[in-house]
């Protein structure tokens, strides 16, 4: 993608961060520090913080500025959906070549933007610094409220139910398609798999109704099905056996299989970065929720009662 106007370097520090904030403004950015409003009586603050880093997690000829803030917003707002709290505000650190654009800055504040929007929160402050390499990251904060535990990643039970809320295998899918055919050449039926992959969504609010409805323990699937179903497994000490009818391949993903000669059960076992909210409770299925499994005594994750045949997925090294 390419952006013109002056570059960071022509710019300044001062005059790039005014161009960002100019983009995605708050009432309590602007100072040394954001003090953000008293938080709801009997609640507790959630924090946590993803990294992006250019050709390792994003790719400036498939994914435009925006797409790339809006991604950058996910990856982090789901782990704060996935301990069933609400996220509030997020903070943005850039760390960019001096020829960088502050175009590209600005729309990447604007994806950012729209997304923490969308969860009624708030970019709230940052830095930007010179660096060799583009790379992002964002701080996300959440609010969780009431009595309840969180949810966790040790706290799934024998007897209850593995359910998903969003897609399975779509980001893994559109990332082949994007190997396979450039950002423009995605067949016009598959740009919702492109898509997917530059800017995948989390649906506000998911963990908090699982939580509210009886959820115990949840994640986000990030690394891979197996990989991240598994790591509820083990820090359970349960087992965890997957519906293959309930995962198998949708349509779409039969269809780019074909295109890209790559079996679709890879993605939905292996892919990851879906950020679907994977959650085990014993209750009622939350709304907006389906059924993909079933918690038993034991260890390891099983599909329809057998061993996966892909068990890798992401990693960051």
């Amino acid at each position: 993608m390419r952006y013109g106007g002056p570059t960071v370097s022509d710019l300044g520090e001062k005059r790039v961060i005014e161009a960002i904030v100019a983009e995605s403004p708050s009432i309590v950015n602007g100072d040394d520090a954001a003090v953000l409003f008293n938080a709801p009586p009997n609640s507790r603050t959630v924090v946590t913080t993803d990294m992006a880093v250019e050709d390792r997690h994003f790719k400036l000829n498939w994914s435009t500025a925006e797409e790339i803030g809006k991604k950058a917003i996910v990856q982090n707002f789901a782990d704060i959906e996935a301990m069933g709290a609400r996220p509030v505000a997020a903070l943005l650190a850039v760390a960019a070549p001096r020829a960088t654009p502050v175009s590209f800055l600005q729309e990447l504040a604007r994806g950012i933007d729209s997304r923490v929007r969308e969860f009624s929160a708030e970019l709230v402050g940052g830095d930007v610094v010179s660096a060799d390499q583009l790379t992002i990251s964002v701080t996300a904060v959440g609010s969780l409220g009431g009595n309840l535990p969180a949810l966790s990643l040790d706290r799934a039970r024998p007897g209850q139910v593995l359910c998903a809320s969003g897609a399975i295998g779509h980001s893994a899918a559109g990332m082949a398609l994007l190997r396979r055919f450039g950002r423009v050449g995605v067949p016009e039926d598959m740009v919702v798999l492109r898509d997917a992959h530059t800017m995948p969504t989390v649906a506000p609010s998911r963990g908090m109704v699982a939580r509210s409805t009886g959820a115990t323990a949840a994640t986000d699937n990030s690394d891979g099905l197996i990989v991240d179903v598994s790591t509820i497994a083990r820090r359970s000490g349960v087992a965890i056996d997957l519906d293959p009818e309930a995962i198998a391949p949708s349509p779409a993903l039969m269809r780019a299989g074909e295109l890209t000669g790559i079996d679709p059960w890879a993605w939905v076992l292996g892919g990851g970065e879906d950020h679907t909210i994977l959650a085990t409770t014993s209750a009622a299925i939350p709304s907006g929720f389906r059924k993909i499994g079933e918690v038993h005594k034991g260890e390891g994750v099983t599909v329809g009662g057998s061993a996966p045949k892909v068990t890798t997925g992401w990693a960051s090294f």
